[in-house]
């Protein structure tokens, strides 16, 4: 195996080699891919492999299941996902997942990796990234009829607006507890630069206690702070953001309608404190958890050049926020 595994990586060295060379071409005649390799015999088999990739790609994305799959992590990013929990929301029988994800895999759509005895699966950006750009700068020859802006293709990650603040929506499940600690927590620290929403896509009644209690006794005005649904921020009447947030896995494998104007997004896992048993210190100390964990990330939030970072890295930075987990204040 190890021979064969070898071969398989030198193969794919001289691939990335060669592709590199085609790319370089393609740029120094101001050309696409395709007519650049007409230059090089050896060009031109490269070109067909991406062209033969890119049907094989798109081919695995023509199931809906499949589709479903790879959105749902793609929602999920940068998290790596149990198999069993993506059949769970989905609802697919494990044996016919299974078939799936191997074929998302082979296409280079989707990662695995091991976590003890646990396959865990999550979106493959580079591979999802080649070929959204293989279709739209090689196949649709970068006409602007049909290729809409490319993420790179704006200078800057987010339009300076001096007219108003950034507006910011936190997401999650029931809207009692985390979207309403990062709405407070943002609004308290950055509230002269953005404008901090919340919303649950099946919102409680009401605030949970112990999250009211946590955030009084910390010092936080909680009298206007109330449980709002989702759709509040939905239609024409409804704010445009620049930022949406879910807070929770459950609220992330929902798909939900796109957000006008293209807003950065992010998906920030943090774990239900509601969800936590034992002693009143014990569920506190949950609660504290949560609120230390979104305190660090809006933290690191607050602090980005929004207005110098390009959109690529921006949306690097806003993934490598949801890695920050330290709960310490």
């Amino acid at each position: 195996m190890g021979a064969v595994a070898a071969v398989v990586e030198r193969q794919s060295d001289l691939f990335c080699q060669a592709l590199a060379g085609l790319q370089a071409m393609a740029r120094s005649l101001g050309a696409s891919v395709a007519k650049a390799s007409l230059a090089s015999p050896r060009l031109f088999d490269i070109s067909r492999i991406m062209e033969i990739d890119l049907t094989n790609r798109f081919a695995a994305l023509s199931h809906p299941a499949r589709l479903d799959v790879v959105q749902l992590l793609i929602r999920r990013h940068p998290d790596q996902v149990p198999a069993g929990e993506i059949a769970g929301v989905l609802g697919l029988k494990p044996n016919t997942l299974s078939a799936y994800l191997a074929d998302l895999v082979q296409a280079g759509l989707i990662t695995r990796s091991r976590s003890g005895t646990s396959l865990r699966y999550g979106a493959d950006l580079n591979g999802l990234r080649s070929m959204t750009e293989g279709l739209l700068h090689d196949c649709c020859r970068g006409r602007p009829d049909l290729c809409p802006p490319t993420s790179d293709s704006s200078p800057s990650g987010v339009s300076p607006m001096p007219d108003r603040r950034f507006r910011v929506l936190f997401i999650c499940t029931g809207n009692s507890a985390r979207s309403i600690f990062a709405e407070s927590i943002l609004r308290d620290m950055a509230g002269d630069r953005f404008e901090v929403f919340s919303a649950g896509t099946r919102p409680q009644s009401e605030l949970n206690p112990m999250a009211v209690e946590m955030l009084r006794s910390k010092g936080f005005e909680t009298g206007d702070l109330r449980s709002k649904n989702l759709s509040e921020f939905q239609g024409d009447a409804a704010p445009e953001f620049d930022f949406v947030f879910t807070v929770c896995d459950r609220a992330a494998n929902e798909a939900c309608p796109p957000w006008p104007g293209q807003p950065m997004s992010a998906h920030w896992s943090t774990p239900d404190p509601v969800k936590a048993t034992g002693t009143n210190a014990e569920r506190m100390l949950a609660f504290q958890h949560a609120f230390g964990m979104l305190r660090n990330r809006i933290a690191a939030f607050a602090a980005l050049p929004l207005d110098t970072l390009d959109r690529i890295s921006l949306q690097h930075a806003l993934d490598d926020i949801a890695l920050t987990q330290d709960d310490a204040e």
